[in-house]
């Protein structure tokens, strides 16, 4: 599974499954070496970086903003790696809310 970094961030790998490109660029955070997506937090991303949480897993309430904020730093640079893989852009605006 492709990940977006090659450390833990805040404890958890960041990544994608391959089976996750047909959907809208997203995150998966896991302390699980494997990188499956059970147990897996997922936060689909907007253009702007910001994220919207799908799926908490196992990250605790207080690494949740951490991820986040982590996710709107790093986006650009985590979505040229997505779309090596991926043709679908950003978490579509008319989603927002």
């Amino acid at each position: 599974m492709p990940k977006y970094f090659a450390e833990k961030i805040f404890g958890h790998w960041l990544y994608f499954t391959t089976h996750c490109i047909l959907e809208a660029m997203h995150v998966h955070a896991s302390q699980d070496s494997k990188l499956r997506e059970k147990g897996a937090a997922k936060f689909f991303v907007y253009a702007d970086g910001t994220s919207k949480m799908m799926v908490q897993g196992t990250l605790r309430n207080h690494e949740v903003p951490l991820v986040q904020d982590f996710i709107k730093q790093h986006y650009l640079e985590m979505f040229a790696k997505w779309q090596e893989l991926s043709d679908k852009g950003f978490y579509g605006a008319e989603n927002k809310g």
